[in-house]
C-alpha cells in the first residue's frame, strides 16, 4: 500500500515537474476554486436551512402582512439571506475564468523554452525542444480541464441560489393576516 502511494505520489511530481511553475500555480488555483465551492454547496444544503427558518419566524411572527412596512420588511428579510446565496459566486467565476488564462500562460512560457532552444540549437535538438512543447501543452490542457469542472460547478450553484431564492420569496407570503 505504502509503496503504490509513494508511486502515485512521484508520477504526479513528475507530471508537475513536466508541466513548469504555471502547473502549480494552476494547481492553487483549482484548490482555491473548489474550496469555495464546496463551502457555497454545503451552505446551500445545510447553513441556508437555519437562516431560511429564521426569515420565515420572523415574517410569521407580525402580526400583519399586507401594509407597506410589512412589504419593505418582506424584502429586507429576502434580500439579507440572498446576499448571503449570492456570497462568493463572483469569485468562483473569477476563478474559473482565470484557469484558462493561466494555461496560456503556461503556453507562453513553454514556447519561450522551445524558442530557446532554437536559438541556441539551431533547431537541432529535438527532446530539449519537446520538453518546452509539453511545458507548453500540459497548463493548457490542466487549465481547460480545470475551468471547465469549474464551469459545471458554478452553473450548479448559480441554478441552486436562484431556485432557493425564489423558495424563499414563496414561503414569504402576503396571503395571510
Amino acid at each position: 500500500m505504502a509503496f503504490a502511494m509513494m508511486d502515485h505520489y512521484t508520477r504526479l511530481m513528475q507530471f508537475m515537474e513536466t508541466g513548469g511553475p504555471v502547473l502549480w500555480l494552476i494547481a492553487l488555483l483549482t484548490f482555491a476554486m473548489w474550496v469555495a465551492i464546496f463551502e457555497k454547496i454545503w451552505y446551500l444544503h445545510s447553513g441556508l436551512k437555519h437562516d431560511v427558518a429564521s426569515a420565515v419566524s420572523s415574517w410569521e411572527s407580525r402580526p400583519e402582512h399586507r401594509s407597506w412596512n410589512a412589504t419593505s420588511i418582506r424584502k429586507l428579510l429576502i434580500s439579507r439571506i440572498s446576499v448571503k446565496i449570492q456570497q462568493n459566486l463572483a469569485m468562483i467565476k473569477t476563478l474559473v475564468a482565470l484557469c484558462p488564462l493561466l494555461g496560456l500562460l503556461g503556453t507562453v512560457t513553454g514556447m519561450i523554452d522551445v524558442f530557446n532552444v532554437l536559438a541556441v540549437t539551431g533547431g537541432g535538438d529535438a527532446k530539449a525542444m519537446a520538453g518546452g512543447v509539453s511545458r507548453a501543452t500540459i497548463p493548457t490542457m490542466a487549465g481547460m480541464v480545470a475551468a471547465l469542472s469549474g464551469v459545471f460547478a458554478s452553473t450548479y450553484i448559480e441554478r441552486l441560489a436562484v431556485r432557493e431564492t425564489q423558495q424563499l420569496q414563496d414561503r414569504l407570503t402576503k396571503d395571510h393576516g
